[in-house]
């Protein structure tokens, strides 16, 4: 760190400029704070970076493509970071869900159009996603502040708080049952555990409310509007500048680590009594993922065209299939049938690829730290649900877990959740607390995706963290 960047005069110091680092930023600007962000990259954004590498012309997002948690979020809707530029594009078909090749289930915007295609299991459908959808505005703020508790966030939790299979059994459609386990999933723990079908039953009800967009031009505009946002107010990013001491930072009333407690232990634990630093050393992760982008000359051929306006793909089968696929990966194997999660962006921004092209990208769950090549089984299985698919790539460029760490060190072993998201750790994030963005050090806080509510492109974590700092420090 340079000598000029010891010297600004500062009131708060960011480590880190993922979207929890820079809700915290701008919180803490708009409150009249000198605020600094501080990125080991060169560009900002950390999971929100786009990039143009595979060919020219096809954007890809290193991070998620679709963002239902940005759309509900108290903290981007309260921003308006849309006067900054940032626009949202989706589909009236949010999520499509292969069964089998030609046979799927489509979460479509309107309730009750999607109900319609669930059989016996439409009036549950209804009854449970249509009354979440219609208040998601509360839900979004519910989930946002857990500490909180809302009459919402309760009877959501009555509603879901319960491992996906025992929430299976009210259902009898399996296209009702294979839509729900595959919103699940995105818990990334195996499905067994309590609290599994509640983010099923939020992501569903978003999916309704708000639906999956994408930002037009790639999730790095995200990122730039809340750049644009911070600078306007008078902060300051700073990249290139890897932290790894705070005692280098500049000098500042308060420092916030966007980060993950590994980092966190790396630059501020010489500060943390040992109990504290035990609790960070003892964060449990979660599985990863293997990241493939591919650049196509056409559309995906999807055996069922109905597909193809999907904004988003679950490509996992029967409920049963994304059970044990994930019930494998959470005991460190490597599933036979690996439940894939797919974006079709450029399907809703054509400004993501070249005019007739298409840029196509998506991830399996892997074990933690998995270190083997599985590009060859994830293209199989869209090749039996998609034949012809493998024809139309120009080019693919695959990520596993130890290149995603390399590219944004806070996916630690390539898990993109911040901290396993077992229902303990959703509680005790990174520790049992009523502010669990405070550190035992009064200036050090956390705002990451391992501090509460958890992980998502939605700027919760920086949003308490700031205000945190604004309670104890004025």
């Amino acid at each position: 760190m340079t000598t000029s960047d010891r010297d600004l005069d500062l009131d708060a110091v960011v480590v880190g400029s993922g979207p929890n680092g820079l809700v915290a930023a701008v919180t803490l600007a708009e409150a009249g704070w000198k605020v600094a962000v501080f990125e080991g990259q060169q560009t900002p954004g950390g999971a929100l970076r786009s990039h143009e590498s595979l060919l020219p012309g096809f954007v890809f997002d290193s991070g998620a493509s679709n963002h239902p948690m940005a759309m509900a979020s108290p903290a981007f809707r309260e921003l308006g970071l849309e006067r900054e530029g940032l626009r949202f594009a989706q589909t009236d078909v949010p999520l499509g869900h292969p069964i089998a090749p030609g046979r799927s289930a489509l979460l479509r915007r309107d309730v009750a159009e999607t109900a319609a295609g669930f059989g016996r299991d439409a009036a549950l459908w209804r009854g449970v996603m249509g009354r979440f959808a219609g208040r998601w505005r509360q839900v979004g703020r519910a989930i946002g502040d857990p500490l909180h508790p809302t009459p919402d966030l309760i009877a959501l939790g009555a509603t879901s708080v319960w491992p996906t299979p025992w929430i299976l059994r009210a259902l009898r459609d399996e296209r009702s049952r294979a839509l729900l386990s595959g919103l699940a999933a995105h818990s990334i723990v195996d499905l067994r555990q309590p609290a599994t079908a509640l983010v099923g039953v939020a992501l569903g009800a978003f999916a309704h409310g708000v639906g999956w967009p994408v930002a037009v031009g790639g999730s790095q505009s995200i990122a730039d509007a809340l750049v644009a946002r911070l600078e306007s107010l008078g902060g300051a990013v700073v990249t290139g500048e890897r932290v790894t001491d705070v005692e280098a930072l500049p000098h500042a009333r308060a420092v916030i680590l966007d980060t993950s407690p590994r980092e966190a232990l790396r630059i501020a634990g010489h500060r943390f009594p040992a109990r504290y630093a035990n609790a960070l050393h003892r964060m449990r992760y979660g599985a990863g993922v293997y990241k493939m982008e591919w650049a196509l000359d056409a559309p995906v051929p999807w055996a069922d065209e109905g597909l193809a306006d999907a904004g988003f793909i679950h490509l996992g089968g029967t409920a049963e299939q994304v059970i044990a696929a994930e019930r494998d990966v959470a005991r460190g194997r490597l599933p036979d049938e690996p439940f894939l999660l797919l974006s079709q962006a450029s399907r809703m921004d054509p400004s993501r690829a070249p005019e007739g092209k298409v840029a196509f990208s998506g991830y399996a769950h892997v074990p933690f730290g998995y270190d083997g090549d599985i590009s060859e089984s994830i293209e199989a299985r869209i090749e039996a649900f998609a034949p012809g698919f493998r024809e139309r790539v120009l080019a693919r460029r695959s990520w596993d877990p130890a290149a995603l760490e390399a590219y944004n060190p806070n996916l630690v072993g390539g898990a993109i959740d911040g901290g396993l998201s077992s229902l303990p750790q959703l509680l005790a994030r990174p520790r049992l607390s009523l502010t669990p963005w405070a550190t035992p050090d009064p200036q050090v806080f956390l705002a990451s995706a391992s501090t509460l509510p958890g992980p998502g492109v939605h700027g919760m974590p920086g949003r308490l963290a700031a205000r945190t700092v604004l309670a104890r420090l004025g």
